[in-house]
């Protein structure tokens, strides 16, 4: 009876550590899902200002056809693009074409001056801060999922389950990764 009664608990205690295991890559999961879903927010609230400043630019540099198609071109792929890879590779292509509109910019002093393109420019800048933040979120519960999809023994309900690992999302954007300088006059 004694033996029958252990091994009952030990069935009791490995049961609810399954559970316990399966119902935190659940929550885990649905973590990542929700922090995705506000970079996605930041994402395409960069993607609505993209099309305003092309406009703003646009009457300024009227002959600047090719960059400003270039943006047009890279918002579009942004915005279909299917998986979190494909994204950040969009998304490091239109930040490419965005720095070839403010260059076009650089060479219109009138443009560089005027209201709605310093309000764009200065909306844009804030979005950026915004994205990098909730990448950072992001990334770091994917980082927590990953961890747990492979770490031993919860690998195991995960593979029964099949929770699998995310994608991070990254960004080969050279100003990006850039360390920040400061410079004094």
């Amino acid at each position: 009876m004694t033996a029958a009664l252990v091994f009952l608990g030990v069935v009791v205690v490995v049961a609810l550590a399954l559970v316990a295991s399966y119902n935190r890559f659940v929550r885990q999961r649905n973590l990542v899902q929700e922090s995705w879903r506000q970079v996605d927010v930041e994402l395409t609230r960069r993607h609505d200002l993209v099309p305003n400043l092309v406009e703003t630019v646009k009457g300024y540099a009227a002959h600047e056809r090719t960059v400003l198609s270039n943006v047009v071109e890279a918002r579009a792929a942004a915005l279909s693009a299917p998986t979190v890879a494909a994204k950040g590779e969009a998304e490091t292509k239109l930040a490419g074409s965005r720095r070839g509109l403010f260059a076009v910019a650089e060479a219109y002093p009138e443009l560089k001056a005027a209201g709605p393109f310093l309000q764009l420019q200065a909306q844009l800048a804030e979005t950026e801060d915004r994205i990098a933040a909730a990448r950072r979120f992001y990334n770091g519960n994917v980082r927590a999922l990953n961890t747990r999809v492979e770490a031993f023994p919860s690998s195991l309900v995960a593979s029964t389950f099949h929770f699998t690992k995310a994608d991070y999302f990254e960004t080969d954007d050279p100003e990006v990764r850039a360390p920040v300088q400061v410079h004094f006059p």
